[in-house]
């Protein structure tokens, strides 16, 4: 009959309808949801949340957590159909489970004017153990076609009450209507984190009295009724129009922006007046960090560093030197394994023997080597740029994935990471530049430290050339890079030099390059220089000689390319890039045209751009700098950013100097 019903309802349907009439409030599948063909406020989502909805609350009949889901999706590209299989986590522990209940899906598609319904049966829907803890239940609905609905809803019963379930608002597809409830009884009570900077389009929090009801294991003789109450809690979030979340580049963890709801239990209040407090303190947890086994315990442990270090190390009467020896030594003689664990299997006694090890075990083993030689030292907990920001407001441990040290040497404080050979002494890996991290000090207490680097990462490049006997341009290029510009030129010069110079010729196949040669102590060393010879073939038209000056380019192309970003622009440092070139006409060549001198600048002057070229006799003289004064740019600057970069490839690709031969 639901079928029969179904299918009538359609059928009187009105059919002048507008193209994209979607019905956005309702999980009912309209005609004008399955006729609709595209979205125009984004012309390039593949797919559609028409309407979606989220209901969370407390069971009383069964005392667990439910939520129901309802999506609505519209399919409007073969490259959508992704959107057709669903994955959904459950949790489990050892003696209790969240189970999945109702899932009830389907397809709808247009055969001429009727409409045909696909439905999914429950032997299509598949079980994954995911690992000893997480459970996937999977399906994928059927009959996916470009213009395709899809409809599905289920329910989940979990119950850890402890684990709240979140919602997120914006995802890789835009949506029309995002909708969720929740019902928390007053026995909980949670930290509540809006996440993201869409705003809710409608928030409404009431109060509803005696929402749950138990029975009282401890009845009052006589009285009329003996159960426990308890009022809620009844939130409502309402989020319409959401734009897709699309990556682009200078982007740390995709979690940090999506707008969302979190939950984190802090207290329950149960019946009998007992509170478990579930959200810690700091002073709390500095004080279980202390003793932990795989930190506190680690931290503490003493380490032979008479055995280790050499005599060299040991008698270095200058603290500083002596802090960076020691800091070379851990980089040169032990390999991180590349895991992150950096509360699991920590031992400083196996890395010592195995000569490799994970995050903390390397980072711990240095930080207790200088503390041995008398530097002063504190770890660092932090998390990585792809893991995501730690929460500031209360302390949440799981969110940190990383350990660093702190020295302190003459009042000077250095951030230090063992875990990659080609690090400068008080430079940390890209990954770790995810603005803060808690300074642990198990006397005093522990604190939030800024990690961004102080000094901004440059690339300057000298560039002398003048006119052969051959009519021939001939000269030198000399390049510096310093910070985080330097790393990157290290690790891809030193592991194969050949292949760095090929890779340079490759880049520019018009000029001739030789003589290459690198000026720097090391691959650690805090610069990068180099040097090469050049020769090069003029583009001549008539009697003009037409020339790029831009030997070497900062940026190929503009990486920002969305029409809107809503998330900020996070390069992770400040940088500077210097390009200058000085060409020596002599007696047989002058100048008819330069390139025209400009100035662009950032809002709040937070960025600039300058060119500008001249002659000094026969001599022409341009230069370019760029500077980016922020590591971090908010999203209203990225229309700004945008044409920022633009005019910084327009001018690299397209600026020309006319040289005419006298």
């Amino acid at each position: 009959m639901k079928k029969i019903y179904f299918m009538i309802a359609f059928t009187f349907s009105v059919l002048g309808f507008a193209q994209e009439n979607y019905v956005s409030e309702d999980f009912r599948v309209s005609l004008d949801d399955i006729k609709a063909s595209s979205f125009k406020k984004d012309t390039t989502a593949n797919a559609l949340v028409i309407y979606e909805y989220g209901n969370s609350y407390f069971d009383s009949n069964d005392y667990v957590l439910k939520t129901e889901v309802k999506r609505k999706i519209k399919i409007l590209k073969r490259e959508g159909f992704d959107n057709a299989t669903v994955t959904i986590h459950l949790y489990n522990n050892n003696t209790r489970k969240e189970k999945i209940d109702d899932i009830i899906a389907n397809t709808y598609n247009l055969n001429g004017e009727n409409v045909v319904t696909s439905n999914l049966y429950t032997s299509n829907i598949y079980r994954e153990e995911y690992d000893e803890n997480h459970t996937l239940v999977k399906f994928t609905l059927p009959n996916i076609k470009e213009g395709s609905v899809i409809a599905y809803s289920y329910i989940i019963s979990s119950p850890f009450m402890y684990n709240y379930n979140g919602w997120v608002f914006q995802e890789e597809i835009p949506k029309l209507y995002s909708e969720y409830r929740t019902s928390i009884p007053a026995n909980y009570d949670y930290n509540i984190k809006l996440v993201g900077n869409l705003p809710l389009t409608e928030t409404d929090i009431k109060l509803r009295p005696k929402c749950l009801s138990i029975p009282n294991p401890s009845p009052q003789p006589y009285s009329s009724n003996n159960d426990l109450t308890a009022d809620c809690s009844d939130a409502y979030y309402l989020m319409k129009d959401i734009p897709a979340f699309i990556d682009e580049d200078y982007l740390t963890a995709k979690k940090n922006y999506l707008s969302r709801v979190d939950y984190e239990l802090k207290t329950f209040k149960g019946f009998n007046g007992v509170v478990e407090n579930y959200t810690k303190t700091w002073k709390t947890v500095d004080d279980e960090l202390k003793a932990e086994p795989n930190v506190g315990r680690q931290l503490s442990r003493s380490v032979e560093a008479d055995k280790l270090l050499s005599s060299t190390i040991l008698n270095e009467p200058d603290a500083l030197k002596k802090a960076m020896a020691v800091y070379n030594y851990v980089q040169d003689n032990y390999t991180w394994n590349e895991e992150y664990r950096i509360f699991n299997d920590v031992s400083v006694k196996d890395i010592i023997k195995d000569k490799s090890g994970n995050v903390s075990e390397m980072n711990i083993l240095l930080h207790n080597l200088l503390e041995e030689v008398g530097v002063e030292v504190k770890p660092v907990l932090l998390s990585t740029r792809n893991n995501g920001f730690a929460t500031k407001i209360f302390p949440v441990i799981s969110e940190f994935n990383y350990l660093i040290v702190q020295a302190t040497i003459d009042t000077k404080t250095y951030l230090l990471d063992a875990t990659d050979s080609y690090l400068s002494f008080g430079e940390l890996p890209f990954r770790c530049l995810n603005s803060y991290g808690r300074l642990l000090d198990f006397k005093k207490g522990s604190e939030w430290i800024d990690i961004a680097p102080k000094e901004a990462s440059k690339i300057l490049y000298n560039a002398t050339i003048n006119f052969n006997e051959n009519n021939k341009l001939v000269g030198k290029i000399s390049g510096k890079s310093t910070g985080y510009h330097s790393l990157n030129f290290k690790k891809s010069y030193y592991p194969n030099k050949e292949a760095y110079v090929n890779g340079l010729e490759n880049n520019y196949p018009s000029i001739e390059i030789t003589h290459h040669e690198v000026i720097t102590e090391g691959k650690t060393s805090p610069d990068f220089s180099e040097s090469y010879n050049i020769v090069l073939d003029p583009e001549v038209i008539g009697d003009n000689i037409y020339l790029n000056p831009f030997f070497v380019k900062f940026f190929l192309e503009n990486p920002f390319k969305l029409q809107e970003r809503t998330y900020p622009i996070d390069f992770g440092y400040k940088d500077s890039y210097f390009y200058m070139i000085s060409i020596n006409l002599g007696d047989k060549y002058s100048v008819l045209e330069l390139p025209q001198d400009f100035i662009v600048a950032l809002p709040n002057n937070t960025g600039m751009v300058t060119l500008s070229s001249k002659t000094l006799g026969p001599t022409v003289n341009l230069t370019l700098r760029v500077d980016f004064k922020e590591a971090l740019y908010p999203s209203e600057f990225y229309p700004y950013l945008k044409e920022f970069m633009t005019k910084i490839v327009d001018i690299q690709k397209n600026a020309t100097i006319v040289i005419k031969k006298i």
